[in-house]
């Protein structure tokens, strides 16, 4: 995801890019733009406190039609620019959303989850409001430790009450942001989710989204790079603009 003051985003950025170097047995791809495969798509972004405060008529003129903003991390971190990022992105127009990142070694899925929907994860269908988000990947505090010394029943369990409690208090289950190496890493490649999650890959400098984690047939975001023209990692919806918004009402 987008890089915070915190060195989560960095940390899994070269996670990730280490993972991929060794299935294609070298440095990994990069390219410019939005992959070929995907062209037409809906472009949207991520951002953190990192950015700061975003421009966000500028990003709308070069073509985000979505965003997701970081909210909470664990119980104890709130990103200082929400409240510009959230409320400036739908001034420009733009359908956002925000995603709460687990440290699941902290505290339980269900506390995490209540203090994420009181910090930013609350949902509306308003045709403007994506459903929150849970960016649960690399262990950023201890690259030796990638799934927070939980086992993976552990992990799922975190998941499934993390879940359960933002459905319970927004009326959403979250999409879940992940790589396919991590959750079936860390969840033994649960597809126990599938079928009510959508799923958020992240798989950058490859012109696909790559093999999904179990159970998913298809991907709703795509999180493809790190850079480019919008502020923040850039991503895809897989769909059309008129089904990006029957995505955030909950049709």
């Amino acid at each position: 995801m987008a890089r915070d003051h915190q060195p989560s985003r960095h940390r899994a950025r070269v996670l990730a890019a280490s993972a991929l170097a060794l299935v294609t047995g070298g440095a990994a791809a990069v390219f410019a733009g939005v992959p070929a495969a995907a062209a037409g798509l809906p472009k949207g972004h991520d951002v953190s406190s990192h950015q700061r405060n975003v421009d966000w008529p500028s990003a709308k003129a070069k073509g985000a039609r979505f965003v997701y903003i970081k909210a909470t991390e664990a119980t104890a971190y709130r990103n200082p620019y929400f409240a510009q990022q959230y409320d400036g992105s739908r001034a420009a127009g733009l359908i956002r959303g925000a995603y709460h990142f687990a440290v699941p070694d902290k505290s339980s899925g269900k506390a995490q989850a209540a203090y994420f929907a009181r910090g930013g994860g609350a949902w509306t269908a308003d045709g403007w409001t994506l459903p929150p988000a849970l960016d649960v990947e690399y262990n950023p505090y201890d690259k030796k430790d990638k799934c927070y010394g939980l086992s993976k029943a552990r992990m799922v369990a975190w998941i499934k009450s993390f879940s359960d409690e933002l459905k319970r208090r927004t009326g959403r289950r979250p999409v879940i942001y992940t790589t396919t190496h991590w959750w079936n890493l860390c969840t033994g490649g649960s597809g126990a989710f599938a079928a009510n999650h959508a799923l958020w890959i992240a798989r950058h400098g490859s012109g696909d989204a790559g093999a999904l984690p179990a159970g998913w047939s298809y991907w709703t975001f795509w999180q493809y790079d790190n850079s480019g023209s919008l502020p923040g990692d850039q991503n895809l919806f897989n769909g059309s603009p008129n089904g990006l918004r029957t995505f955030a009402r909950g049709d």
